[in-house]
């Protein structure tokens, strides 16, 4: 390997809040309350902030055994790492293989979002701006991302500290206007089953509203991947892991009870991502100008989630290249800002590609949908497996180590609570709440088995050719970097 891949990642490059920041802009928590969690009303009507707050329990439990990994598993690979020493080597090669391929899918996915919302909203205000120029906002997007990731690390998860704040505080400061506003309309009825949407009465239609919303908590583990870039990992990944799952699922609570009161509960079954009855409606009919606000809001949390999961893409891949399971260009770095260059040149082709290809191929929301599906259903089937992880790794360390509650229940409740999840993702109709999916949001399926498939073929040619390299994916590197290397990146003389 070269020396620039030998050298590593820089260490103690960023602290606490760039990490928590790291999940929350993962998270996006804008475009999820204006954008995500809206499709939950439909079922739950006016009982949403009672499924949000369902959901954000069911989250807890697997940010929690995420949480306990990264204490105890500090490294680049994360997701990866964990699988391969909780369950398998095997496994964790699998589980990274399509990590890095959704999580590179993630930047698209935002700019396109970031393309036809800045389209249509200019439109709307003036008409002479065609509706369907949506591509020059992606590109420009995907510029600024991959400058603030050649920058490095401090700078990426700076930048997406800032973009976190704005977001939260418009979101924070309307939803307080709102609840001023609502005045004696304020209910806690909202967290009870009496406002459910119809044909969706009581239990179901609140259950049915927080599987829906669950998909809003995805990327809470994002923190997890700079574990080898951050002071204090141990304790460090586990404050900022569970700290944004529980901090922005409050926010969620907060946000979704704001304008369920202020709109009403028994109308809220019609409230949705678009149109006068969603954020932005409400906020352009009733508060002037603030609207502006909460597009840029959202606009903002699509760029600051694009640049969250770019740095998780590429420090995935760079992980699994370091290890020669994927190309070794991929752990190539930066001589100067110990950035993953070849990896952002790669996540920053293929995200303009599948922008451009599958944004004029179909349309960018028809796009935005297909990758929606791809990326959700690998996402949550990671969770899964994580979950199962958490258990296998502190069964194998033994008794002394092991809780049984936080290491055996929590992980079995996080793998209850994602299973609707992910069968509503794919579109299986398991549940009656859960829509088939139609061509070609329904390609999200194949794509994945065939991206998978190639998984297994190329896990199979390296078990047979090239074994050891199987089992590192396992490695922890950060315990096993001398102090001169630290130091030496660090700025001080080798010892």
């Amino acid at each position: 390997m070269s020396g620039e891949a030998a050298a590593g990642l820089r260490r103690d490059a960023v602290g606490l809040r760039e990490v928590l920041f790291q999940s929350v802009t993962a998270m996006a928590p804008a475009a999820a309350v204006a954008a995500s969690i809206p499709a939950g009303a439909a079922f739950a009507g006016g009982s949403l902030p009672l499924a949000v707050l369902i959901a954000l329990v069911a989250c807890l439990f697997t940010a929690s055994c995420v949480a306990e990994l990264a204490r105890e598993l500090p490294a680049a690979g994360s997701v990866a790492t964990y699988a391969a020493q909780g369950l398998h080597p095997a496994v964790g090669f699998l589980v990274g293989w399509g990590y890095v391929f959704v999580e590179a899918l993630v930047p698209p996915l935002l700019l396109l979002q970031l393309g036809f919302t800045a389209a249509g909203t200019l439109h709307d205000e003036w008409a002479s701006y065609p509706a369907d120029l949506w591509w020059p906002w992606a590109l420009a997007g995907a510029a600024v991302i991959a400058v603030a990731g050649y920058l490095g690390v401090q700078a990426s998860a700076r930048f997406g500290t800032v973009l976190g704040v704005f977001e939260i505080a418009v979101f924070l400061v309307f939803a307080g206007w709102l609840i001023i506003r609502a005045g004696g309309h304020n209910t806690l009825s909202v967290f009870g089953t009496s406002h459910t949407a119809d044909g969706y009465g009581g239990v179901s239609g609140v259950f049915a509203g927080s599987v829906y919303t669950v998909l809003a908590f995805a990327g809470f583990e994002a923190a997890a991947p700079l574990a080898e870039e951050t002071r204090d990992p141990r304790r460090t990944m586990h404050r900022a892991v569970l700290g944004a799952a529980l901090g922005i699922g409050l926010f969620y609570v907060v946000t979704t009870y704001a304008m369920t009161v202020y709109f009403g509960p028994g109308r809220f079954a019609s409230f949705g991502a678009a149109g006068e009855a969603s954020w932005q409606g409400v906020a352009r009919a009733s508060f002037g100008l603030f609207w502006v606000l909460v597009f840029l809001a959202v606009v903002n949390s699509t760029i600051a989630n694009a640049n969250a999961c770019a740095n998780v893409s590429t420090r995935t891949a760079f992980a699994l290249a370091r290890i020669r399971v994927l190309p070794r260009v991929l752990a190539t770095l930066h001589r100067r800002y110990r950035s993953p260059v070849a990896g952002i040149a790669v996540q920053t082709a293929v995200a303009v590609g599948a922008v451009l290809g599958l944004g004029f191929g179909y349309d960018p929301v028809t796009a935005f949908l297909l990758l929606a599906t791809v990326i959700v259903t690998v996402v949550i089937g990671v969770y899964i497996v994580v979950n199962l992880a958490c258990a296998g790794y502190f069964l194998r360390r033994g008794r002394p180590s092991l809780k049984p509650v936080r290491h055996l229940l929590l992980p079995l409740l996080g793998i209850v609570a994602f299973v609707p999840a992910l069968l509503t993702a794919a579109g299986l109709p398991v549940f009656d709440f859960v829509t088939k999916l139609t061509a070609p949001v329904s390609y999200a399926g194949p794509v994945v088995g065939v991206w998978m498939a190639a998984g297994v073929v190329v896990l199979l040619v390296l078990v047979r050719r090239h074994p050891e390299r199987i089992a590192e994916t396992a490695r922890v590197h950060l315990e096993d970097d001398a102090p001169d290397v630290v130091a030496a990146q660090n700025g001080a003389r080798p010892r």
